[in-house]
């Protein structure tokens, strides 16, 4: 038997739910701890579509990346995920921040993994809310063929590219939003930085830096630790099934 406490305890050692950054609201947000499980679905955000995928296949737990309370509640309709999870009996675990800087089975480590950096560590960074890692290629690219690098191994249908002008062998990366960080980066000597999504002044700051930025998208740099994430858990919890949400992003990119 498999109860929510187990899975939760399993991700704790790995990635310390303590951990999560100050702005952070990690855990179990919604259900019981010593509700059991038999199949719990693995999903980047709890959307409506998510919780009614969750109740299609008979999971009564989402782990989800993306908080599904992340400000205090002030209501409740009958349209609010939280309210749809408690009509349908779903549980939700919410790993956030403290799976970004798990060096175990973390987003970024997820992340650096897909995009098979070698050397992989966290960066120190003292008296911040960052989130920063770093790997190196095994051989230098050249700034179009990282830039579709990046595209290719995280199926992105377009990659926002900021030219540092130089080959690249030092990738720093951030998943998600983390455009704030692009100067740690290249103080600490990246060659490039890969997150999610970078706001005009982030890119412009990017370029006085020197340091190639890639933008590949929220969902596509974080989607990565749903396979990741659940490959750990079954192998350490082999009586619940961890299956992957088919849910996908709920924005689409237009290319033509």
């Amino acid at each position: 038997m498999v109860r929510i406490c187990d899975i939760y305890d399993v991700i704790d050692r790995a990635a310390p739910f303590a951990s999560a950054l100050s702005f952070d609201n990690s855990g179990l947000l919604v259900g019981d701890q010593t509700t059991e499980v038999t199949r719990a679905l693995v999903a980047l955000d709890i959307t409506p579509a998510v919780v009614e995928e969750a109740a299609s296949i008979n999971a009564n737990l989402i782990i989800s990346h993306h908080p599904v309370i992340f400000e205090p509640l002030k209501s409740l309709n009958s349209r609010s995920v939280p309210y749809l999870l408690a009509k349908r009996g779903i549980a939700a675990l919410c790993c956030h921040t403290n799976l970004d800087i798990s060096p175990v089975c973390g987003v970024n480590v997820a992340l650096a993994s897909r995009l098979g950096l070698k050397a992989i560590r966290q960066e120190d960074v003292f008296g911040e809310d960052c989130v920063l890692f770093s790997g190196e290629l095994e051989a230098p690219l050249e700034l179009d063929a990282f830039a579709s690098l990046v595209r290719e191994r995280l199926q992105a249908p377009a990659v926002q590219l900021v030219s540092g002008g130089k080959p690249v062998k030092k990738v720093f990366l951030c998943s998600g939003a983390g455009g704030d960080f692009i100067n740690f980066a290249a103080c600490r000597g990246a060659d490039a930085y890969v997150t999610g999504e970078m706001k005009h002044h982030q890119m412009l700051e990017a370029k006085a830096s020197g340091v190639t930025c890639v933008a590949a998208g929220h969902y596509e740099t974080e989607i990565v630790f749903a396979e990741f994430l659940a490959a750990y858990l079954k192998k350490r919890l082999p009586g619940a099934a961890f299956l992957l949400s088919k849910t996908g992003a709920v924005h689409q990119w237009v290319t033509a």
